[in-house]
């Protein structure tokens, strides 16, 4: 079986993001995260969460890209059970028995994003269109086979036609750190 992990191949993360995930992490899609939101009245950091951020889900924190890695049943359910924690504990789930079955099923939902294979890496972009929360994925494949990850190195990429309407602009971003 394949899951999803966090992986940063630059330090972008920590700034685009009002938390980071940490390297590694166990992700899912996290969505839900916005449930309670407006989208349209999302700003900043939260806005860049809402549309390219996977969920790490020991930190609850965001990462632009997660890697498809091999995984065992029992990093399955330690998985659903980390989930259903958070799930109680930081988002008022009534009971464990509710909060396992959406952290199942987000764990399903990530595991179905895993038909590549393992090293490959996938980004999201998230967007709120006719009242519905709308979810593109694109994976990211070393040309001509693996070879060891570096930023700016995935040429092959599928999901290409459905360009963001907006971008990102990480240098501004950055910059308003500063200020």
């Amino acid at each position: 079986m394949k899951l999803l992990r966090t992986i940063r191949l630059d330090p972008s993360d920590t700034f685009v993001f009002e938390r980071a995930a940490e390297p590694g992490e166990w992700a899912v899609s996290g969505g839900f995260m916005f449930s309670d939101d407006d989208p349209a009245q999302l700003q900043g950091k939260a806005r860049t969460a809402f549309r390219a951020g996977f969920l790490g889900v020991d930190s609850l924190g965001w990462s632009t890209l997660v890697q498809i890695v091999e995984a065992t049943g029992e990093d399955r359910a330690a998985l659903v059970d980390a989930l259903a924690q958070r799930l109680i504990r930081n988002f008022g789930a009534p009971d464990l028995e509710a909060a396992r079955a959406a952290a199942d099923e987000e764990v399903s939902f990530a595991e179905s994003l895993c038909t590549q294979p393992a090293d490959t890496l996938i980004a999201v972009h998230r967007a709120f269109e006719n009242g519905e929360l709308r979810e593109a994925f694109r994976t990211l494949r070393p040309r001509g086979g693996p070879k060891p990850l570096r930023a700016f190195s995935f040429l092959d990429v599928e999901g290409e036609d459905e360009t963001p309407a907006d971008q990102v602009d990480l240098v501004t971003l950055a910059q308003g750190e500063r200020k």
